[in-house]
Order: C-alpha cells, then sequence, then structure tokens
C-alpha cells in the first residue's frame, strides 16, 4: 500500500504541472497533500511495529506570525527554537528532545525517508528536504518526555516550497498544539488544515496567542464557531496566552500546567491500523478519480478495438471466404492433389508444358531476382491488408467523436494523435504478418490435399477415371508451372482443365467429402487469421498503444495496479497490509 500511495502522489505531482485549469490544479493540490499525510502515517505505521517504542510525539503548528516557535520556548523552558518578527522565519521541522536522548530517535531517519536529519545551525534556507533533531535542558514541567517538533507555518506564499516537510510532522505527531493569533484565527487556511487533518484524530490543544485581557472571552465562542464548522469532533481546550514584555514570551497560565501532561495520557496507538483504514478509505475514490476515468477511457478503446476486430473478421468472411470469385485457398490444395497424382504418360507432357510455362520465371533468376511466391498475388493478402487500412481509418474516425464529446478529452485527443503517428507501422507490421500467415498456412493447405489424396485412393473409380481424362493432365501441369512460378493463382483457379477437374470431383462421390474439407479448411482459416493476425498483431499492438501515451499528462496507472491495492486497502482478515 505505501508503495501505491507513493507512485500515486508522484503521478498526480507530474500530471499538476500540465494542468492549465486553475480549479483542478487546486484540488490536485489538495489531494497530493492528502497523499502525503497518507504515506507519512503508514509510514508511522512501520515505526509503531518496531519492538523499540517510539518517544511520544508532539507537533506545534499554526499560520504565520501566530508565535509558534515561542511558545515551543515557553513549553521547552529554553530558548532552543529560533524566532524572529519576520514572516515565514522557520522554513524546517526543528525537533527538540524533552527528556528523551536523540539515539531513542533513530527510527525516525526511515519515517522522514529522504529528507536528510542535520544540525539546527546547519539547516539550510535554500533546502526544504531537511530536518533537525536536538536534545534540550532542563527539564520542562509542562511537557512529558517527549519530542516536541517547531514547524512552518502552513499558509505563507512561500509554504508550497516547505509544505511536505510541515505535514510529515503533523502526521508523525500524537498530540496538535494550534497556535493562533487573534489576527489569524479566522483565516480559512488555518481551518482547511484543520479539517485535513481531522482523520488523523489525534488530542489537540489550541494556544490563542497574543492576547489582550479579557479579549478570549469574545473570541473562544468564535474559535469554537470555526472548529464546529471545519470538524465533527469535540471543541478541544483552549489555552488564552498573554505576551509578558519582561521575557517576551507569552505567559503559560498556572491553571493549565498539567495539560498536555493529559493528553499525553489519551493517545493510543493500538488505533492506528484502523486509523490507516479509515484514512485511506475516507479519500479512495477521490484520490483515484482520475485514475478510474483513463481505466474507463480505456476499457472504452478496448470495446473499439474489439468492434472493429468483429467487423473486420466480418469482411474477411463476407470478401474472401464465401466469395465465389476471391476464394482460392482450397483451389490451392486441389493443385496440390494434382500434382500427387501418379498418372501414367504425364511425365513427357509435363516436362514440355514446364519448360514452355516457367520460361520467364527461369529468366527472372537468371537476372538475379527472387522467385515469385503465391503471397505475392494473393487475393487474400491484398485484401487483408485492405481490410486492416479500413479497420485503422475506423478507429480514428471513433477516436475523433469521443474527443468531440469532451469526456476525458485531453485523453482521447492525445490517444487520436498516436494512432495517427503509428498508423504506418501498425500497417506494415500487420502486411508482413499477413505474408507470414499465408505462407505458414500452406502446411493446412498440404494436409488437405494429403487427406482428398487419401480419400481419393479409397474410390478407385474416381482415381481412374481422372487418370483417364485429358483434361486432369492439363490441370496437372497448370499445377507444377504455377509452383515454379509461371502463372498466378488467379490463372489456375479459373483455367477451363482446372474448372473441368474441379466439377468432376464435385459430381463424384467424394463430392460430399470435398464440400466438408473445404468448410473445415475455411474454418480453421478465419481461426487462424483471427488469432494470428487481427487479436495477435494488429489487435495487440492496438490494446498496447495507450502505455505510449505521454506520462507527464497522465496518470498511467494500471488496472492490474489499483486491483492489487484495492485488495490491500478491503482484506480485513489480518488488518491493513502497510508493504
Amino acid at each position: 500500500m505505501l508503495e501505491f500511495i507513493q507512485l500515486l502522489n508522484q503521478r498526480y505531482q507530474i500530471v499538476l504541472g500540465q494542468i492549465g485549469n486553475e480549479a483542478n490544479k487546486i484540488a490536485y493540490q489538495q489531494r497530493i497533500d492528502q497523499l502525503v499525510l497518507a504515506e507519512a502515517v503508514l509510514r508511522k505505521g512501520q515505526l509503531l511495529d518496531q519492538p523499540t517504542a517510539l518517544p511520544l510525539q508532539v507537533a506545534i503548528i499554526g499560520p504565520t506570525q501566530a508565535g509558534k516557535s515561542s511558545i515551543a520556548n515557553v513549553l521547552l523552558n529554553n530558548n532552543a527554537a529560533g524566532i524572529s518578527p519576520l514572516a515565514g522565519y522557520t522554513v524546517h521541522p526543528q525537533g527538540f528532545c524533552a527528556g528523551v536522548q536523540i539515539s531513542d530517535c533513530h527510527a525516525l531517519t526511515r519515517y522522514f525517508g529522504r529528507f536528510e536529519q542535520l544540525q539546527q545551525s546547519q539547516l539550510p534556507r535554500e533546502r526544504h528536504d531537511c530536518y533537525s533533531l536536538a536534545e534540550t535542558t532542563p527539564e520542562t514541567p509542562l511537557l512529558p518526555q517527549c519530542v516536541l517538533w517547531d514547524t512552518p507555518d502552513f499558509d505563507s506564499i512561500d509554504s508550497a516550497t516547505y509544505r511536505e516537510g510541515v505535514l510529515r510532522t503533523i502526521a508523525l505527531a500524537d498530540i496538535i498544539i494550534l497556535v493562533v493569533s487573534k489576527e489569524k484565527y479566522a483565516d480559512q487556511s488555518v481551518w482547511d488544515m484543520m479539517s485535513a487533518i481531522e482523520d488523523l484524530q489525534q488530542p489537540t490543544l489550541i494556544c490563542l496567542n497574543k492576547l489582550n485581557e479579557g479579549s478570549e472571552s469574545l473570541l473562544i465562542p468564535s474559535l469554537e464557531e470555526k472548529w464546529q464548522l471545519a470538524r465533527s469532533d469535540s471543541f478541544p481546550d483552549v489555552i488564552p496566552l498573554y505576551y509578558q514584555k519582561s521575557t517576551d514570551l507569552p505567559c503559560w497560565p498556572a491553571s493549565h500546567q498539567t495539560l498536555i501532561l493529559h493528553l499525553a495520557n489519551t493517545v493510543d496507538h493500538k488505533k492506528h491500523p484502523q486509523l490507516i483504514q479509515t484514512l485511506l478509505q475516507s479519500h479512495w475514490h477521490d484520490w483515484l478519480e482520475p485514475v478510474v476515468a483513463e481505466h474507463k477511457a480505456l476499457a472504452e478503446w478496448h470495446v473499439l478495438v474489439a468492434n472493429a476486430i468483429k467487423q473486420a473478421l466480418d469482411h474477411y468472411q463476407r470478401d474472401y471466404l464465401n466469395h465465389p470469385r476471391h476464394y482460392e485457398t482450397f483451389q490451392q490444395a486441389l493443385a496440390q492433389l494434382l500434382t500427387l497424382l501418379e498418372i501414367p504418360g504425364l511425365a513427357g507432357i509435363l516436362t514440355s508444358t514446364r519448360k514452355a510455362l516457367t520460361w520467364p520465371v527461369k529468366q527472372l533468376l537468371k537476372m538475379g531476382k527472387k522467385k515469385p511466391h503465391s503471397a505475392d498475388s494473393s487475393q487474400e493478402i491484398f485484401l487483408l491488408n485492405q481490410i486492416a487500412e479500413h479497420l485503422l481509418i475506423q478507429l480514428a474516425d471513433q477516436l475523433l467523436e469521443h474527443v468531440e464529446q469532451g469526456h476525458q478529452k485531453t485523453w482521447w485527443k492525445e490517444f487520436r494523435g498516436l494512432l495517427r503517428r503509428e498508423r504506418p507501422a501498425l500497417l506494415q507490421d500487420f502486411s508482413t504478418a499477413a505474408t507470414n500467415y499465408h505462407l505458414n498456412f500452406q502446411q493446412d493447405v498440404d494436409k488437405t490435399a494429403l487427406r482428398l489424396y487419401h480419400k481419393l485412393q479409397e474410390q478407385p473409380l474416381v482415381l481412374n477415371s481422372l487418370r483417364a481424362t485429358r483434361v486432369t493432365t492439363d490441370a496437372a501441369a497448370i499445377a507444377l508451372t504455377l509452383q515454379m512460378g509461371g502463372i498466378s493463382l488467379a490463372d489456375l483457379v479459373f483455367a477451363p482443365a482446372m474448372l473441368a477437374v474441379t466439377s468432376l470431383l464435385a459430381e463424384s462421390a467424394l463430392g460430399s467429402y470435398m464440400q466438408k474439407l473445404e468448410t473445415e479448411l475455411k474454418q480453421q482459416q478465419l481461426s487462424t487469421v483471427k488469432q494470428s493476425l487481427f487479436m495477435g498483431s494488429i489487435g495487440q499492438k492496438l490494446l498496447a498503444l495507450p502505455t505510449q501515451l505521454s506520462a507527464l499528462a497522465h496518470f498511467n496507472i494500471t488496472p492490474a495496479q489499483l486491483q492489487a491495492a484495492e485488495h490491500q486497502l478491503t482484506d480485513k482478515r489480518h488488518g491493513l497490509r502497510l508493504l
């Protein structure tokens, strides 16, 4: 699951750079933030599964200039967190070990992943993929033993550059301390963030900072109203904080000295697996919306290809297999049969005929040219190439219709352009495959001829009748000449001698058997053309075309990848699988 969430996040970030619609950009950025949180929550689950306990994690979060670093210093009882009147001074997560040692926090290195752990003084402002961790003294009565995190703001113009570090730290936290000032508490960015992290179910404390005496009675009810609009859980405790000129720090009220200690007692890591499942399921549909849309488009493409192939096969049957003038394959079998017949006195006649009819072929061979094959002039090959070209034209027209309909318009538009660019290669590959099929299918033609020859041997009267007929000799001579390349198959099919032999066989006792073999040969031919050419050659290439779509504009997550992730999400036998 972790790998899938990382993949989905990566794809969102890449696609985001290609989006022109501002509303879509905002929606995608929100989903990216949610995915960063989800990834971090999964990573935290891995830490909690380790035998060594992770120290309690407390995160201070809030908008710019709310006083987060000042409150961190108050809680730590020292000035460990750097403060500045300038907005955006803190741009890295900074962890402070209160009552724990850094050696107890080695697991955080794996949690933060690509983020580098540095000394606080070494954090570079130009890099945001790093964080710091430091031990602090003295002990503080306001905190339990924990790591207290001071985080950057999440609402400034520059916050987008370091937002991931903020989200990772928030997801790590067992307790959230939200710091807002009287100027900032109503900002929408604050409540967008609090709404986004509600699924993490973290015990929360609100610090209302920079107050004037008595102003809290007016602000806290308004704060509660904002909370209830953003979230469905109970309104947390609010600590009003007043500025002290003597220390330049807010004053933590004595009445709330043990509040964070009390929140620490409510942390329950055993609920984390269920929290993960709830978090993923609550956002799953939205996250996968563009991926599912691509899968629907892909499924529609598969339907278009399947329908186009079905029509192509219908054309093949109508215009070749069932066409009285174009179908030539069974005639090839009959030609092969005639060469198998041992007709007395045929040798001398065939020799002189072969010399006359194959003279052009011999001249071509002398010139170094290749002997023609039946595939070179085959009506079947010509027709198959025509059908393939029509298939691609038909698909291009249907893709244009999808572009005009507007559903997944970008996907269909780019895909139509891809099909146009790949069309010459697809046709060339199909033509080569068709020729190879035609040559390989000669084995089936030969088998049909042998079956007819063996059946003919069982009918001596028909066999002797054939051998006694002069026309048979003429047909056999033509058949041999065809094999030598002297005439084309079309000449053979309509040669008078060949037509006479075909009629003689059809009217004999072998007529029904010959019809049976012709039907079986057609069925075998249709099956072979379907599997090797339309399903196996051009069909496979057409179905694979979507993988060539731009990785910059599309998610390109396969249905198999999504199915595997959803299986992990719904498999509750052993809880959610994190890896």
